[in-house]
């Protein structure tokens, strides 16, 4: 009987496959993606910037969208990584943590989907814009404005028009044990379908990140400290009064 008993409590092929097998395989992809994308392509290691088409829309958008994916991101840190046991040993409260936490994540929601909205019409509209719209382009935004719907919906549901919902007890201990190497599927099972969703879309954006521009996140442009001066050759051939300053002077 124990054993029968142990057998049905064990998680469904569907919910290994979801919750162990697939984040494994999203996160091998995500890591070896960027080492073949920055091993044989390092000249398209870059946002491919299209300012120069169009500037007073990303403006508006652009700054709207990274501060908004910033603070989602902060967030999500704060939610998946840091334990429940640590914020109560920090003195905060479960319910200020969750007030915190809606607020915060409401409002950052809004901002990086309306920078998104933006972003995307301006690449539709603008014709030298959506010119160089590739179709990795358009899967990349399709995935993410998906990702963050879902997410900015399961908050907006979950903890708002159905009461709350605690996911540092069930998502955030599965997100570890990943980590772990010792997942625990079963935390998903009575998950929220909003929040599933959620967490599959993610996995799906990190499975796609190395192949599309989003990988310019990982960088920073530490190379422009060191790097040396860029020669410029002037077909004047007036050298003119002034001695040239140090790494201006004529070369040939």
């Amino acid at each position: 009987m124990n054993s029968l008993a142990a057998q049905n409590a064990e998680p469904g092929v569907d919910a290994v496959l979801l919750w162990v097998a697939l984040p494994y395989v999203a996160l091998a992809v995500f890591v070896l993606g960027h080492v073949w994308r920055y091993r044989y392509d390092k000249f398209g290691w870059t946002t491919r910037s299209s300012q120069l088409y169009e500037s007073r829309l990303l403006r508006v958008g652009s700054p709207l969208f990274h501060f908004g994916i910033l603070v989602v991101l902060l967030g999500h840190i704060g939610g998946l990584i840091i334990p429940e046991s640590w914020t109560d040993a920090a003195g905060v409260s479960e319910h200020a943590y969750h007030v915190i936490a809606v607020v915060l994540g409401t409002i950052a929601g809004f901002c990086t989907l309306a920078g998104l909205a933006i972003l995307v019409y301006r690449r539709r509209t603008v014709g030298p814009v959506f010119s160089v719209t590739t179709r990795n382009d358009k899967l990349m935004y399709a995935v993410l404005t998906a990702t963050i719907l879902l997410g900015l919906s399961a908050t907006v549901v979950a903890n708002i028009v159905e009461g709350g919902y605690n996911y540092r007890t069930t998502v955030s201990p599965w997100f570890r044990s990943i980590f772990y190497f010792q997942p625990d599927p079963e935390l998903m099972t009575g998950v929220p379908i909003l929040f599933r969703l959620h967490a599959l879309s993610a996995l799906l954006l990190f499975s796609i990140w190395p192949f599309t521009r989003l990988v310019h996140m990982l960088t920073a442009p530490v190379g422009y400290l060191t790097r040396p001066y860029i020669v410029y050759r002037s077909r004047d051939e007036r050298l003119g009064a002034l001695p040239p300053r140090r790494g201006w002077e004529r070369v040939g």
